[in-house]
């Protein structure tokens, strides 16, 4: 899943190790201070009337600065995502140059990003937010964390052999000065800034350079190459990008599904599934299905959900007899029928770069979620493992223990949605809640979650959301690039005339093509934030109801998240239940295949999204 990152086998140097341990620590802190503040303003508010009136300014300061050093944490450990597919297949000569050249541009974006979020904060000292604290505060932490990515960034430079480190400023510099080279001798003829941002953007993804590089990377070559736009304006749009309260769910519910997993709440709960339904025709892929239902009811990250439940059933499957790809291929699916299942992350994405409400969203995603999940579990039955060979992967601890879990458990999913309903919280805030129950539950009731297991859980959650908030902060400065291009313009008359002309199942089923196709390029997340904006007020001028639309191309996305050949989910998820890709891909066709005739159906039957919303209000 990685592309140009660290060199595997090599050992970070000492200087790298220190960094390392000091942004873990200010990641943590930062995530956990912001989990104080939350719950604070929520308890002052609800119990004593006194709503604190900068908690919203400091919590978005608190999450922008953990989401860099995160983000720095997760780029010195080499988890970015990125397109492996097609540098995979590259001669060896070929991949190390192309290694070496990504891990220098992301150095530069880094380095770029770092200087100019400084100098944003010092452009704005004495300037203050809405509730009088100072602006500032935003763009030094954010500048600090981007500092210590370009640390990182220029320590896995230094790691390659030189050979390499020359080959990879041969490459970059001659394509630079290639386009110089062009632009002296015939200007006229030289492509626009919009063709090299574009052009850059595929090749460097092809190259296998993270995605939130490669977004970041596209934006600053219009910047530099349009020449009229200050450096600032690209720190100010990435802290724009995750500057938002509503975002901060994304962290907390992430938290959440990493606490599960460290206090027992997650074993527990899928032992007593399949002491319940595993002895059955196909029991242990009916417990799969259900356990990512219930587990996204939860923790509001996939590829968390996906390592919980995989972590314990794709070995249970083996013992089963069953085939690990195949079982590998349902747990994929099964991530891609729970993508619209709240607190799902990409519902809240979608929520605050469309202006959708972020309740109706969650209620809309609830019937569509079942329909895919009962065919799933149909088919599961249907051609299943024969029972007596499931009996054998059936867990023989305390039925008890396990039924306390699964009460436990039950209590958070019950937590969420009243929450939402009864209008107590919004759904950071509930987020917040969502994560102080899962600690006092491992502390108190089931004594399983120490302080150094907390500590680690917050440390992993502040990496795994930095690493997505800064796909989310890259894809914003691109956004913003397009949008100044006039693109979601353009884009929004082409859509309404084609649907003018065909009706609108044209534009419904281009939408689909599109975010299943960007879905599988992308990272979901930056797919959803690029097109989302552009294609949601195309659907509300052709008449189609924004949740629905909206539920539609979450489920469109997942679908290309998981899909092969460069379905980045996929690839994680094949790691998570170490299986080569090459055996889910026949299963996996088939599942997605179902999928996508469930989303069809979703997509021309708006009642199976719009019932709840309507019945809830929404």
């Amino acid at each position: 899943m990685a592309g140009a990152v660290a060199l595997p086998g090599r050992a970070a140097r000492p200087a790298a190790q220190a960094l390392l341990a000091a942004t873990d620590v200010l990641a943590a802190a930062l995530l956990a201070a912001d989990l104080v503040v939350v719950i604070g303003s929520v308890l002052l508010r609800s119990l004593f009337n006194a709503p604190v009136e900068w908690s919203d300014d400091v919590a978005r300061g608190l999450m922008v600065g953990s989401s860099f050093f995160g983000a720095a944490s997760a780029l010195a450990r080499g988890e970015n995502p990125g397109v492996a597919f097609f540098v995979d297949r590259m001669p060896t000569g070929i991949r190390r140059m192309a290694d070496a050249a990504g891990a220098i541009l992301m150095l530069v974006v880094s380095a770029y990003a770092a200087w100019n979020a400084l100098k944003l904060g010092w452009l704005t000292t004495g300037q203050t937010t809405g509730s009088g604290l100072p602006l500032e505060w935003t763009f030094y932490p954010m500048g600090a964390g981007a500092a210590c990515m370009a640390l990182f960034s220029a320590d896995i430079v230094m790691r390659r052999p030189t050979r390499e480190i020359v080959a990879g400023l041969v490459c970059v510099l001659g394509v630079a000065a290639l386009y110089v080279a062009w632009d002296v001798v015939s200007p006229d003829a030289a492509p626009s800034a919009r063709t090299l941002m574009l052009a850059g953007f595929a090749l460097t993804l092809v190259g296998g350079l993270p995605i939130g590089f490669a977004l970041a990377l596209a934006a600053l070559i219009y910047v530099w190459v349009e020449g009229s736009l200050p450096g600032v304006i690209f720190a100010q749009q990435m802290a724009r990008g995750i500057d938002n309260f509503v975002l901060l769910a994304i962290p907390f519910f992430i938290l959440v599904g990493y606490l599960m997993e460290a206090n027992g709440m997650s074993v527990r709960l899928i032992e007593l599934l399949q002491r319940l339904v595993g002895r059955m025709r196909g029991g242990l892929n009916v417990v799969m299905v259900t356990a990512m239902v219930l587990f996204s009811g939860i923790s509001g990250s996939k590829m968390a959900d996906v390592a919980a439940v995989g972590s314990v059933l794709i070995p249970a499957a083996r013992r089963s007899k069953q085939n690990p790809g195949a079982a590998v291929a349902l747990l994929a699916a099964s991530a891609v029928m729970a993508e619209t299942i709240p607190p799902c992350i990409n519902l809240i994405i979608l929520g605050f770069v469309a202006n959708l409400s972020i309740g109706g969203l969650f209620m809309a995603g609830l019937l569509p979620a079942g329909l895919m999940a009962a065919a799933l579990v149909a088919v599961s039955i249907l051609f299943g493992t024969k029972s007596a060979e499931a009996a054998e992967a059936i867990p023989t601890g305390s039925a008890g223990r396990m039924w306390m879990g699964a009460i436990v458990s039950f209590g958070l999913i019950a937590m969420i949605f009243v929450g939402f309903k009864s209008g107590f919280a919004t759904a950071t805030e509930i987020s917040a809640f969502a994560a102080l129950y899962a600690i006092a539950v491992g502390a108190a009731v089931f004594r399983e979650l120490s302080f150094a297991q907390a500590a680690r859980c917050f440390v992993h959650a502040a990496t795994r959301s930095g690493l997505v908030l800064f796909i989310v902060a890259a894809a914003q400065s691109l956004a913003f690039v397009l949008t100044l291009q006039q693109v979601p313009h353009a884009v929004a008359e082409m859509m309404v005339g084609i649907s003018q002309t065909s009706g609108t199942w044209l534009f419904m089923l281009l939408s689909i093509a599109i975010l299943i196709v960007m879905g599988s390029v992308l990272e979901g997340a930056a797919a959803l934030i690029i097109f989302g904006p552009l294609l949601v007020p195309v659907a509300g001028q052709l008449g189609i109801a924004p949740l629905h639309f909206g539920v539609v191309l979450v489920i469109a996305m997942g679908i290309g998240l998981f899909a092969p050949p460069l379905g980045l989910g996929l690839y994680g998820a094949c790691l998570i239940g170490n299986v080569p890709i090459e055996q889910t891909i026949k299963p996996i066709l088939g599942y997605l295949g179902l999928l996508f005739l469930c989303l069809l159906l979703i997509a021309f039957v708006p009642a199976i999204s719009l019932a709840l919303p309507h019945a809830f209000g929404y």
